[in-house]
């Protein structure tokens, strides 16, 4: 049996590359990472996004303080300077409700309202809130596993 050289140069050259069975191996690992790693960053994508409503919420609770300080009343959204009801980013738009309090006084408490707009509107923690006596909701009571921390 003789060995013209050949031969190992053909076995060689058939051992380079990767066979199929190992390609699709790899698209598996890689399809299992990225169906763990995708929801996870659409939960931290919301968790930033409701800064955005938290922060409006914020400026209207602030300007209705203001209000309140020189008229002793609480205002509309027109009335506290707030002309466009959109968050800054646009991921929010703000309304505020104006009521009686306990007493009957009339005007003397609110509730500001920062309904999620566009693709925040699917986060779990939906419409975001604050009223004259500090209380947000939804509370950390409502954050659910799938919140990605509180809402507030």
């Amino acid at each position: 049996m003789s060995n013209d050289g050949n031969t190992g140069a053909l076995a060689m050259a058939r051992m380079r590359g990767f066979t199929l069975l190992e390609l699709m191996i790899v698209l598996v690992i890689i399809a299992i990472l990225a169906a763990i790693a995708i929801p996870a960053y659409g939960r931290y994508a919301y968790r930033a996004h409701r800064v955005d409503g938290q922060e409006l919420l914020l400026r209207i609770a602030n300007a209705q303080e203001r209000y309140y300080a020189t008229n002793n009343a609480y205002g509309s959204m027109s009335d506290i300077g707030f002309t466009n009801t959109s968050s800054e980013k646009g991921y929010y738009t703000g309304a505020v409700n104006v009521a009686a309090d306990a007493a009957g006084n009339s005007s003397a408490a609110f509730t500001a309202t920062a309904t999620p707009v566009g693709a925040q509107a699917d986060d779990v923690c939906g419409t975001l809130s604050i009223t004259n006596a500090g209380v947000k909701s939804p509370g950390p009571a409502s954050a659910s596993s799938n919140s990605n921390g509180n809402c507030w």
